[in-house]
């Protein structure tokens, strides 16, 4: 082809005049084309569909479209380049299938044309889709299964390109560009959002790293290679795009620290995809720092779980700009090794792979566990729970025989002694060997254990229990909230209770939203809260009752660190001790409960409740079982906290029917006795739900029915415990078909 020919794009689809058509002109020849090329298998008249060639153009007619838009050359002695300006007219630009000019060496007969049926089995035997500078690439094929097809391309990845470095470049390009609008059509790059970074070669290649940067802007449908930037392992350009005026894009910083951690890591891709995003906020606190998900298939897709593994997705907070996420990305990149992604709070997803295909299909597996999360919250069940059933579990008959028998022998050992009765210890004490050969009692964290302890034995709970049922076996639930009113599984073996009584931590509301988010509210802005919010009157009456709370902790026990403490006769450094201690005291309850009430007030808190929590109240209500709230916040805090949840005010379901620790200590059986004179009801006829087995055995003491609430991240129960309790794991197992008579 001349290179002063008018370089007009031309159609094929205006019919050849039918003057010259009694055969078929030779081929021109193939242009000089690199070992890449040659190595494909060349397309012939005879493996041309003959009995379809007819539907379309034939060579010669080809040819003579081309000859009258003046592009081609003479060959054997025919005319080439005329510049014939009437015969141009006659050209419809656009209309023809290649949009374009057609190369002489990629004539119809030459041509893998996808509307042929030899043509379209030409494609799917033998031809990828996905543009590749590498040798074919699968997550199988290490010899480790009669079920691995080993062979000597499987897995390789080996570079074919290495001769060629530009058309390496070139190639690399142009993969970036197929995979933006590949991401572009799955909803992962809207508005110019997301991005691909490639690198190859490097010191496996005995080369320095190339690595390829799709550009800042552009929208990913409509990205070509000429786009992409090309860049050393120091950022330098290395070579810029074709396209003027383009910049990097604002995930490049990103990137590079993927690869500076994930030696291995060969290609880093960035998505805004909508499941992504939304399994950051599953958390309605977003203060998570970690989304986990098991018991799911395509979890053998993200590279290093299996079904049965736990992953743990870290989640980084979002940034005005990109590049201020570097820190945290480089933060928690380095604390997850096993984890091939890391989410960013309500922005999307970085994912990576020792090759483009395995990073594209771990991202793929991602986005699939991220709407599957997404959807089981929504049905009241959590990604991160063990299920209880439904999937294989191997049991140990002997040791589980074993077990019984030796828990028989202790309960008539119990009996012989008659201590069978005494109550555990408040908080479990967990029990370490050390490395002199004997035991450190831990103890556990302050707060109900409200750290983010590892109860998955609790969660999982294999043993049958009878779970009492509301209206059949009580007239009033009574609920903790934390732990209890706030999680996973669907209506089970169902319970009827008239009257529920319900702790709130660990029961109805996360332990972590109390510890992470109501208690740092208090002791951050207490100092200016005194200072501002109260008058001296409120002051003086505020200290006098944390003084009481003082001597009420030293009264009950002379050995508590508080005694031992010199504490300043102030506000501050009184309420700063008691929270420091776990201290649960009326004054200092009371004090919590107003400043927490300007925090709502504000909108800078909002209560958190278990997603099951609202549907059981709905199932009370149309079934008249009361539910009552019996918690060591104060009931001004209480009200507060249900007034301003994530699914707005829900203090009507409760008829005002709150307790706090005026009723008594909630570790003592005689509260729970004034708790049911309170409510005209007999102890009996009350299901006591809670996290805390202190309270579960005072309740039971008083006479009501009581029940663990099992919630994740709860304190781990003790074995005596799950086998003399019932065992929640949602408030709907409370709730009934409504086969009993509740009148």
């Amino acid at each position: 082809m001349s290179s002063g020919a008018n370089k007009k794009r031309v159609s094929i689809s205006v019919p050849a005049d039918n003057n010259n058509n009694n055969g078929r002109s030779k081929a021109p020849p193939r242009r000089s084309m690199g070992p890449r090329q040659q190595s494909l298998p060349a397309f012939t008249p005879d493996n041309y569909s003959s009995d379809e060639d007819d539907k379309f153009f034939h060579e010669d007619e080809t040819l003579k479209v081309l000859q009258q838009a003046g592009k081609l050359k003479k060959v054997d002695g025919k005319s080439q380049g005329a510049n014939n300006e009437e015969e141009e007219e006659d050209v419809l630009p656009g209309s023809g299938w290649t949009n374009g000019q057609v190369p002489p060496q990629f004539t119809p007969t030459m041509t893998l044309h996808p509307y042929t049926r030899s043509g379209r089995l030409m494609l799917y035997s033998h031809h990828r889709r996905w543009i590749n500078f590498q040798s074919s690439w699968s997550r199988i094929g290490k010899g480790s299964t009669e079920l691995d097809a080993v062979h000597t391309n499987s897995s390789l990845g080996k570079s074919i390109m290495t001769g060629c470095l530009i058309d390496e470049g070139k190639t690399v390009k142009a993969l970036v560009a197929q995979l933006c609008e590949c991401f572009y059509k799955a909803g992962w790059a809207t508005g110019t959002g997301g991005g691909v970074s490639i690198r190859v070669g490097g010191p496996s290649e005995n080369r320095p790293y190339r690595v390829f940067v799709a550009p800042s802007g552009v929208q990913k449908e409509d990205m070509v290679g000429d786009d992409v930037f090309e860049l050393d392992m120091d950022r330098n350009v290395v070579m810029p795009p074709k396209t003027p005026n383009l910049r990097q894009s604002a995930c490049t910083p990103l990137w590079y620290v993927v690869y500076k951690h994930r030696p291995n890591a060969m290609c880093v891709i960035h998505t805004h995809s909508m499941n992504a995003q939304l399994a950051t906020l599953l958390d309605p606190t977003e203060k998570s720092d970690v989304l986990r998900i098991t018991h799911l298939e395509m979890l053998k897709g993200v590279g290093n779980h299996s079904y049965d593994s736990i992953l743990e997705v870290p989640i980084i907070d979002n940034r005005p700009t990109e590049d201020q996420l570097a820190d945290q990305l480089n933060t928690v990149i380095q604390k997850y090794p096993l984890c091939n992604a890391v989410l960013v709070r309500r922005h999307g997803i970085y994912c990576w792979g020792d090759s483009w295909e395995q990073a594209k299909a771990q991202c793929e597996s991602f986005d699939y566990l991220f709407e599957t999360a997404v959807k089981m919250k929504g049905m009241g069940l959590e990604s991160g729970v063990v299920p209880v059933s439904g999937t294989y579990h191997v049991v140990d008959e002997q040791k589980k025989e074993k077990d019984e028998d030796v828990k028989m022998m202790e309960e008539e050992e119990k009996k012989e002694d008659g201590t069978s009765s005494n109550p555990p210890p408040t908080k479990r004490q967990r029990v370490e060997a050390n490395g002199d050969g004997g035991t450190t009692v831990v103890v556990a964290p302050a707060f109900n254990a409200s750290s983010a302890t590892n109860n998955d034995a609790d969660l999982e709970c294999s043993r049958k229990t009878d779970i009492p049922i509301v209206p059949r076996d009580a007239k009033v639930l009574l609920l903790d909230i934390e732990g209890t009113t706030t999680s996973i599984s669907f209506v089970k073996d169902v319970l009827f209770p008239y009257v529920l009584l319900l702790d709130i931590e660990g029961t109805t509301t996360s332990i972590s939203f109390v510890k992470d988010v109501l208690f740092p509210y208090v002791t951050k802005n207490l100092e200016s809260y005194v200072a501002n919010e109260m008058t001296d009157e409120e002051r003086e009456s505020t200290l006098a009752a944390l003084n009481k709370d003082v001597s009420t902790v030293i009264e009950k026990e002379p050995g508590h660190k508080i005694a031992g403490m010199k504490l300043n006769n102030t506000i501050v450094d009184i309420v700063k001790a008691l929270m420091a201690h776990d201290v649960k005291a009326t004054g200092l309850k009371s004090l919590q409960g107003k400043m927490w009430k300007s925090g709502y007030a504000s909108g800078e808190l909002v209560g958190h409740i278990y997603s099951d929590f609202l549907p059981m109240l709905d199932w009370c209500k149309s079934n008249n079982v009361k539910v009552c709230i019996y918690s060591s916040g104060s009931i001004a805090a209480q009200k507060l906290l249900f007034k301003h949840t994530e699914k707005g005010d829900i203090t009507e379901y409760f008829g005002g029917r709150h307790f706090d620790t005026t009723s008594g200590s909630k570790k003592e059986s005689a509260s729970y006795a004034t708790i049911a004179l309170a409510l005209g009801v007999k102890p009996e006829e009350v299901i006591f739900v809670s996290d805390l087995e202190a309270e579960i055995y005072a309740a039971r003491d008083a006479g009501m029915k009581a029940v663990i609430s099992v919630r994740p991240g709860n304190a781990p129960l003790a074995e005596d415990s799950k086998g003399e309790f019932p065992i929640v794991r949602s408030l709907l197992q409370l709730c009934g078909t409504g086969d009993v008579d509740v009148n």
